[in-house]
């Protein structure tokens, strides 16, 4: 289930706010410009579908997000628990970090944790199956998928570079705690 705790970023250990509540994740995160929705598939999308498989059963969203940002690219990334390169994946974004165009993942399937700082404040969603996540350029945030990281996610960008982090040089994401993924997720 999807989750949103916000603490005060001297303060990891005392959540302001943690809630399961998709209508209030949403309303929390629209405050601070991340878009977050919830998109059902037309069909069923089997383990291993192709990409195309995955597209056809989120045409409909995803042709709208083209539409609405102007997306250039849109893919699916996907990583399983036995994956021989994981520990080296999932370090390439614990470390805050920004873009320079907005970061929106839908999770197909299994989940993550992104981590936002923004205005003194952390914001970390867990993000599951059929969440849609869009945070704005220019937002310090940081990803942690677990030890053992198990999703299936679609990416869409605007610069043919695809994904690029500009690291903060900030150690605020090494004072909040790693993920380790709900058994619902």
């Amino acid at each position: 289930m999807s989750r949103l705790r916000i603490y005060d970023d001297h303060a990891p250990d005392a959540p302001l706010l943690d809630t399961q509540d998709g209508a209030i994740i949403a309303d929390a995160l629209k405050k601070i410009g991340v878009t977050f929705e919830r998109w059902t598939a037309a069909h069923e999308v089997a383990p291993g579908a192709s990409q195309d498989e995955v597209f056809a059963a989120y045409r409909t969203d995803i042709d709208r997000l083209v539409a609405e940002h102007g997306f250039k690219s849109v893919d699916v990334a996907s990583i399983a628990p036995d994956n021989p390169n994981r520990a080296e994946l999932r370090r390439k974004f614990l470390d805050e970090h920004l873009h320079k165009e907005d970061e929106v993942r839908f999770f197909v399937a299994g989940s993550g944790l992104f981590t936002l700082h923004v205005d003194a404040k952390v914001y970390e969603i867990e993000c599951v199956k059929d969440d849609l996540i869009a945070v704005p350029d220019g937002t310090t945030h940081w990803f942690d998928m677990g030890d053992e990281p198990s999703f299936v996610a679609i990416r869409f960008f605007t610069e043919p570079d695809g994904w690029v982090g500009h690291f903060t040089g900030s150690d605020i994401a090494q004072k909040f705690p790693r993920y380790i993924p709900t058994k619902a997720s």
